[in-house]
């Protein structure tokens, strides 16, 4: 891990989500920094996937959502009235827990989202296809092959090929949803590797169950859980270092160290 950044690339200031009547998310205010992974992490039910869908407005697709509060990406309102939801998740990409491989080539995988964004050229999109998927280092072992489905490739490969599609469209912010849980432990070090690589451009926010995992890539580290009104609030936020070692609330290191979760 380099050293943070300290430019704030998202600010979420007083955020409450709700679905309906039920408040799922509690007055969340921290800070993202770029060129850094931050995980967020808690125990299953407490928001961390609903707090990462916040950041390209994912939960526009939910019906009956209600966000309060700001998120801010370079300081521009992203619920705000200038930024539609279309240009946000050009900015900033999303990678499932599962591969989300599209039902056609490989090739076509990577270019649906420049050709979305207006790039018809052949050449160029020829070269995206290439250096996307240099950057997550699957040109090599599908250059000969991008006619084929990408359903055809190993789990592994299918993940990665989900994160260059993403890049395909010159991200700034990568979210990633628990994107190794569903992975064996080759796959998972090579993904955990490209996350190490990729920060080095991009903020990254992964979603993890995995402590060892949050301790081994991630930057900042943001715990998030129920409390006693049942609504996801943020525990703390800290370097992840500095949490896993000397945690400032007595539920942090309740969790880290496994008494629940």
């Amino acid at each position: 891990m380099a050293e943070l950044s300290k430019n704030v690339k998202i600010s979420t200031q007083s955020v409450n989500l709700y679905y309906g009547s039920y408040h799922a998310l509690k007055d969340i205010t921290f800070d993202i920094y770029d060129r850094a992974i931050t995980a967020i992490i808690g125990p299953s039910g407490c928001g961390k996937s609903t707090l990462l869908r916040i950041f390209n407005r994912m939960n526009d697709l939910i019906p009956h959502v209600r966000i309060e509060g700001e998120i801010l990406l370079d300081n521009l309102a992203i619920y705000g009235n200038n930024l539609e939801a279309s240009p946000l998740r050009k900015k900033v990409g999303m990678v499932f827990q599962r591969p989300n491989v599209f039902p056609m080539s490989i090739f076509d995988n990577i270019v649906i989202g420049p050709k979305h964004h207006g790039i018809k050229d052949k050449h160029a999109l020829a070269g995206i296809v290439e250096h996307s998927l240099n950057q997550v280092a699957l040109w090599d072992e599908v250059k000969d092959n991008l006619k084929k489905p990408g359903l055809s490739l190993t789990p592994g490969q299918q993940q990665r090929l989900c994160i260059a599609r993403a890049l395909a469209v010159e991200p700034e912010v990568i979210l990633m949803d628990e994107s190794c849980s569903a992975l064996d432990p080759g796959s998972t070090m090579k993904i955990e590797d490209l996350m190490l690589e990729l920060a080095q451009k991009y903020a990254i926010i992964i979603v993890t169950h995995n402590m060892e995992q949050a301790l081994r890539v991630s930057d900042m580290a943001a715990f998030i859980m129920i409390g006693e009104d049942k609504v996801g609030t943020l525990v703390e936020y800290a370097p992840t270092t500095k949490m896993f070692s000397y945690p400032q609330d007595q539920r942090t290191e309740d969790y880290i160290t496994g008494r629940f979760g």
